[in-house]
């Protein structure tokens, strides 16, 4: 597939199925693996064989999928299995044990965990903007960070047009990217259960200025993904990115308030039209009548929604805009099953 190709090819409300696959979903019990099993069956992915994973203490039990049950298997059966594509979703140590056991086998590899992704030799794709770049080569691929994904969708083709120089993110994320053990805090603080606590202070009515760990430079690991991700999904390491990442009581979806600087001048209107040509990417920009995204409408779905598009007047060629995007679909499930797609219809996998 051509690059110029690549558009249209991501426009099509439903790939092409070219080879039916024996897939495997390691990490299939949880939030997002979940996910991703509802992500295969929506968009109908043309699948010979599942293999459910898990860890041993999942083994055993039961799933159903499009309305057969099937048993959750351990991870060596699952290589002995040698599925085409195994869509990971059980975190960075069990990826970086077992991702290339996987590989090794035969089974390309499709990562959601943040084990691989600023590795050199991977590639770390959200496909409407670098799957050209993947190979037959390419065994274990990675799926960017979730807050990382929808800025993209939403950077690239501005920094296409006008290039950019330097980004600056506020996140407001939802508790789902912690998992369903946060889920359930933030609802038992709401009926005043004494429950597990997985984030440090009170979640309901409250905003936590942390996500992920604190490095040495002050920053959270959550903030450096976006500053490292970015630059290595732009191929561009001359663009400035910091961010301050916060974790909000909502269930559903992940927003951003993004201040970007240009090499050049833009028109808003052509913004408007850029990002709205863009596959995967809806405007929701009308202040008249009180149109912008909200996390609450993107819940369930794959699209990135970009607003509030207007000029930062305290600096010259620099834009504000907010989006929002599923943290669960788009930000993970989605791009993964999408990456899968794409594999299939260039018989990549």
């Amino acid at each position: 597939m051509k690059t110029g190709e690549l558009k249209n090819y991501f426009c099509e409300p439903k790939l092409i199925k070219i080879i039916e696959m024996k897939i495997a979903v390691v990490g299939a019990t949880g939030l997002v693996g979940g996910q991703m099993l509802k992500v295969l069956e929506e968009r109908d992915f043309p699948i010979t064989e599942l293999f459910l994973v898990a860890s041993e203490r999942s083994v055993g039990k039961k799933m159903t999928y499009r309305g057969k049950e099937y048993t959750i298997i351990g991870l060596q059966t699952a290589v002995d299995a040698k599925a085409d594509i195994a869509i990971f979703s059980a975190g960075g140590s069990t990826s970086e044990e077992w991702a290339p056991k996987f590989a090794a086998a035969g089974t390309t590899v499709i990562d959601n965990s943040s084990a691989w992704r600023m590795d050199p030799t991977k590639k770390l794709v959200v496909p409407e903007v670098n799957a050209i770049e993947l190979t037959k080569e390419d065994k274990i691929i990675a799926n960017p960070n979730c807050s990382t994904i929808q800025l993209i969708m939403a950077l690239a083709p501005l920094h296409n047009r006008y290039g950019m120089k330097r980004v600056i993110i506020s996140t407001y994320q939802s508790i789902t990217g912690t998992g369903v053990a946060a889920v359930q805090q933030m609802e038992d603080e709401r009926n005043g259960v004494d429950g597990e606590k997985v984030y440090p202070y009170q979640i309901d009515k409250n905003c936590l200025a942390q996500c992920d760990v604190f490095t040495e430079n002050g920053y959270t690991k959550e903030e450096m993904k976006l500053t490292n991700e970015t630059k290595k999904i732009l191929g561009d390491d001359t663009i400035a990115v910091a961010a301050t990442a916060v974790r909000v009581p909502v269930v559903g979806g992940h927003s951003e308030s993004v201040n970007v600087e240009f090499k050049e001048d833009f028109d808003i209107d052509e913004v408007r039209q850029i990002l709205s040509d863009f596959p995967g990417v809806i405007v929701e920009d009308d202040i008249d009548n009180l149109v912008y995204p909200m996390p609450i409408n993107s819940h369930n779905r794959d699209e990135v929604f970009v607003g509030r598009l207007r000029r930062d007047f305290t600096n010259p060629n620099t834009l504000n805009m907010w989006v929002v995007a599923d943290n669960l679909r788009k930000g993970a499930a989605t791009n993964a099953v999408q990456i899968a797609e794409y594999l299939n219809a260039n018989d990549l996998a």
